[in-house]
């Protein structure tokens, strides 16, 4: 007779893949306010140190054959927040660009910007297109980050881009759309992972999300570690991806 315990173990293993590793991994980094908080410190910090966990867990992704990583850095409608925070991530971010680029470089990853450009002083946008550059023709990890993002922004855009080009209407078709997108050739996220506890996908990918797996924890961003990776990709590896069939 089974215990209730050998039972739940047998439960876990049906269907699980444990060599399942997903090709494009989609993390919406939020908590960083709520770390601050529960320190008593200003948010400011809370932003700092999620910034810096970037760097070990694109790291330890990359170490597990993850192909593509999505961060949700700056969103479209982040634009709204105090004009005081808003200033500190414009900052923080390109003081990341300038210490971690080179080093992204070094380890052979691929970054690109996926969003707009256009709310940036010229400074700024400059230096966003520069690691761009510099990376372009790395073979390894591809790192996107969203910044200046929104889903809906991006297929408002595509849809325009379309109009302009005078496409007929019988021409408009799924493969279509997705050819307008900011980067038409970055792979559908396997995985999408929220840190913080929330489970809103905020505007992140929105056509490209139809069939992600989705991953929330309570772990704040600055504290959601490699361990943390490890248990959102064995979740991943257990899940029966059906994209709307009957298996």
């Amino acid at each position: 007779m089974l215990t209730q315990k050998k039972l739940q173990a047998q439960v876990v293993q049906v269907g699980v893949d444990h060599g399942a590793i997903p090709d494009h991994v989609a993390i919406i980094m939020d908590g960083n306010g709520r770390w601050a908080s529960a320190r008593s410190r200003p948010r400011t910090e809370g932003h700092r140190a999620g910034t810096g966990n970037v760097r070990r867990i694109v790291q330890h992704l990359a170490r597990k054959g993850v192909k593509h990583v999505t961060l949700f850095a700056f969103s479209t409608e982040n634009w709204e927040r105090p004009a005081e925070e808003v200033s500190f991530l414009m900052e923080l971010v390109r003081e990341v660009i300038k210490t971690e680029v080179a080093e992204l470089h070094r380890q052979g990853i691929r970054v690109r910007h996926l969003g707009t450009l256009d709310r940036l002083d010229p400074g700024f946008r400059q230096e966003i297109e520069n690691a761009v550059a510099l990376t372009a023709l790395n073979q390894g990890m591809t790192l996107n980050v969203a910044f200046n993002y929104g889903g809906r922004d991006e297929i408002v855009r595509a849809v325009r881009r379309i109009v302009e080009s005078r496409v007929p209407v019988e021409d408009v078709d799924e493969a279509l759309v997705r050819r307008h997108l900011f980067c038409p050739e970055l792979p559908d996220p396997d995985l999408m992972i929220r840190t913080g506890g929330e489970f809103r996908i905020s505007n992140f990918l929105l056509f490209q999300s139809a069939y992600s797996e989705f991953y929330s924890t309570e772990t704040n961003w600055p504290d959601f570690g490699p361990e943390d990776v490890d248990r959102a990709l064995e979740a991943y590896a257990r899940r029966q991806r059906r994209f709307g069939k009957v298996i």
